[in-house]
């Protein structure tokens, strides 16, 4: 399939499926005490092996464009427990959205990037100053952005920042509307064709970690789930990490993206699991707070707060 309509029907699956898993979950909102985990999940993010692996058959699925859009559906009580990257938690905090962080994964550096036309002749970040940059607002690639500019010493008004979704953002850069994209993997993976040049990566800016987001319903109706899905996903995840062929033939489908791009993209984005720490907590605050001094974000939130590890034994 080429590259360019690959991305497309992932979007449009995409899109199409979180809001038929809001729909059926809207209905059930509150009720995080009864029925089946209701899990919320990105294309490509660790919760996909489960799921394309039926290593959770209870489990009710429901998809999502991007970690903003996962928060809103914890926010309406239609998902129990969700995966994103490290900078919609602190969004949704700061819109007050209720939830409880439960775990985390190695750190992923590589799994998001800057992508420019090498015709263009871009050398590094700093030859953006002035220029147009795309991203996903509230997304990991936020704060990819943040701590580019400060790497640059550079801040906010030496470029123009425009806000796309992924199905935005890639027809925006494709036909040059735009003169940098930052995104994350799968997109960024599908988007590396010739002409493409990766002009920087989140190493030694940013962890990228995931986290892994519940429903403080679920964290007190629904715990023995948790604890039997939290060990399931970790093991998939291990199992995966430990068998890189299998988990590309598996995922690719669920992807709807070939084997190649499916490979290149784990390669560099599949990490384990792990536990929250001390260590953790202070770094998902030094983001909150430099969103804050930013103004990026309405005033200030306590993201240790939002840390629960009761669950720790099970990432373990």
């Amino acid at each position: 399939m080429h590259r360019r309509s690959a991305i497309a029907a992932l979007l449009a699956l995409t899109v199409s499926v979180a809001l038929g898993g809001c729909a059926d979950d809207d209905a059930g909102a509150g009720a995080a005490d009864n029925g089946p985990l209701r899990i919320g999940y990105q294309r490509f993010g660790g919760l996909s092996l489960v799921k394309a692996r039926a290593a959770a058959p209870d489990a009710q699925w429901s998809l999502f464009e991007s970690g903003p859009a996962l928060t809103e559906a914890l926010k309406a009580g239609a998902i129990d427990i969700g995966q994103t990257g490290e900078a919609p938690p602190i969004f949704a905090a700061a819109a007050k959205i209720p939830f409880a962080i439960v775990g985390t994964s190695a750190p992923i550096p590589k799994g998001e990037a800057v992508l420019v036309k090498q015709a263009k002749g871009y050398q590094s970040f700093a030859d953006l100053r002035g220029k147009t940059v795309a991203l996903n607002k509230g997304s990991n690639v936020h704060w990819l952005l943040v701590k580019l500019l400060e790497a640059n010493k550079m801040t906010l008004a030496d470029i123009n920042v425009k806000y796309l979704k992924p199905a935005e953002g890639r027809p925006a850069f494709d036909n040059d509307q735009v003169d940098a994209w930052i995104i994350w993997d799968p997109y960024f993976a599908l988007a590396e064709q010739p002409g493409v040049q990766v002009l920087a990566d989140a190493t030694g800016l940013a962890n990228n970690r995931e986290y892994i987001l519940v429903h403080p319903d679920a964290v007190k109706n629904k715990a023995p789930q948790i604890r039997t899905f939290l060990d399931t996903y970790q093991k998939t995840t291990t199992w995966g990490i430990a068998n890189p062929g299998e988990r590309a033939k598996v995922l690719a489908p669920e992807l709807k993206i070939d084997e190649a791009v499916t490979t290149r993209a784990l390669a560099r984005a599949a990490q384990p699991l792990a536990p929250l720490t001390p260590e953790v907590g202070t770094e998902l605050q030094s983001i909150a707070d430099g969103f804050t001094e930013l103004k990026l974000i309405p005033g200030s939130v306590d993201m240790k707060a939002r840390i629960d590890d009761q669950f720790t034994a099970e990432l373990q």
